[in-house]
């Protein structure tokens, strides 16, 4: 005889449909007391009252209607069996002082009761099963949620049944495992043994699932903060007013989708990520191809910006040499070369026409102080040369010296003159004309 006959089975199954719904953790719930049914059902024995009935359902399925279940259990129990539980509870309910004390945690008083009298053992055992199987309940749903997860709530509802499968397993006996209470057993037929290979594999279960957990929320933190980043980038490169800022962006985007990357691809925070990078590489690659050209503009205008500054800085203080004036000259020329190689189509074109224009005025005049300089370093040149032939020459004639050295002053007046301001040469051709006007004048009738 089964311990659970064919009406009284379908009279549970038909409320525990009733009982819960379409969603994942009313499914878990429904598996698991469907399990349990079948599984009363299959063993032989007494037939379970409508205690263990309610034991059974009502853990998982608090809403499992009384009605039903004592439905169920007159179908189901013999008439000889209530007399017996009557009169085991009117013995517990005169007892009361004594199943106290004799229920307390000590193997010395509650093995010679177990042996003489195990009917007053009963509260303890029951709240030993009670935790058994809410350990048990718990454990399975976590396992369901946790190893079978669709999305991060399954993960957090996973972490509260672990954290109950944890309470009421602390709560087992462990000084009584190994002890299987044969007369409890007798009554209700349990089929469980607390043995420490049990005990330890609960332990062992949740220890499992509590690490995994954490290792799920930590995925989960480092995915939330990749795509934090990833999107603040995105935002960031959009209203960047200049190419380095635009540059800092992406560097950002990228680290973002580095992080992405690692994430564990054994939890569901590294899976998501897993398809999600796919998209956010496509989207980053897309926007690198343009913000490549304009990183290639922003060097280019960089570097334009660099040689101009060297140029500006070796032009200070002048006078210079001719040699210092054609290498400003040429730094110029690689500030404007540069520039010139920003396309019409780019963004920062406008930018580098406005600089090319200030540059290629500054190369003239550059130009043209180089000019001066060669120019005034020639004159003053010639100068000299006719000063060295006016020294060397020494005419026997008074009138015809005197004509003749009028004749060469004004000539080299002439040529000093030609010396321009903020040149090298000007100081020292400012010097010799002073002495060639007063040589004049001291000459000229």
């Amino acid at each position: 005889m089964n311990r659970l006959n064919h009406r009284a089975y379908k009279i549970l199954c038909a409320e525990v449909h009733h009982c819960t719904g379409d969603s994942p953790v009313n499914q878990v719930e429904r598996q698991i007391v469907l399990k349990r049914l079948k599984k009363l059902r299959s063993q032989p024995g007494s037939p379970a009252s409508l205690a263990e009935l309610r034991e059974t359902v009502v853990d998982v399925l608090p809403q499992f209607s009384e009605k039903e279940l004592k439905k169920a259990a007159k179908a189901n129990q013999p008439p000889g069996l209530l007399s017996k539980m009557a009169w085991t509870g009117a013995i517990l309910g005169s007892m009361a002082g004594l199943v106290w004390v004799v229920n307390l945690p000590y193997p010395m008083i509650r093995r010679p009761v177990a042996r003489t009298a195990p009917l007053l053992l009963l509260p303890s055992y029951i709240q030993m099963d009670h935790n058994y199987r809410q350990t048990i309940r718990n454990v399975e749903q976590a396992d369901q949620l946790i190893n079978n997860a669709t999305s991060a709530a399954d993960f957090g509802l996973g972490e509260e049944k672990v954290k109950l499968a944890q309470t009421h397993l602390d709560k087992l006996p462990v000084w009584f495992l190994g002890y299987e209470p044969r007369f409890y057993c007798s009554l209700f037929n349990c089929s469980w043994k607390f043995t420490f290979d049990e005990f330890e594999s609960a332990r062992t279960n949740v220890a499992r699932m509590e690490a995994k957990v954490f290792q799920e929320k930590n995925a989960q933190i480092e995915l939330e903060k990749a795509e934090t980043v990833l999107n603040q980038a995105k935002q960031q490169y959009q209203q960047a007013a200049t190419p380095t800022d635009k540059q800092n962006a992406i560097a950002q985007w990228r680290s973002a989708i580095d992080q992405l990357e690692q994430i564990p691809s054994a939890t569901l925070a590294g899976q998501t990520a897993k398809t999600k990078f796919l998209a956010y590489q496509r989207d980053f690659q897309q926007v690198v191809g343009f913000a490549a050209d304009n990183q290639r503009t922003g060097y280019l205008i960089g570097a334009a910006q660099e040689f101009a500054f060297a140029a500006a800085k070796a032009a200070q203080n002048p006078p210079h040499t001719v040699a210092e004036w054609q290498q400003i000259q040429k730094l110029w020329q690689q500030a404007i070369a540069r520039l010139e190689k920003v396309p019409l189509d780019d963004q920062g074109y406008l930018q580098a026409q406005k600089l090319l224009a200030t540059y290629q005025t500054n190369l003239g005049i550059i130009q043209t102080r180089s000019s001066a300089e060669a120019e005034s370093i020639q004159a003053l040149d010639e100068a000299q040369r006719q000063i060295q032939r006016l020294l060397a020459n020494t005419p026997t004639d008074a009138a015809i010296d005197r004509n003749l050295t009028l004749s060469q002053l004004q000539g080299i007046i002439n040529q000093l003159n030609k010396v321009q301001s903020g040149t090298t040469s000007y100081p020292k051709a400012q010097e010799l004309l002073l002495s060639a006007q007063n040589k004049l004048k001291q000459i000229q009738p």
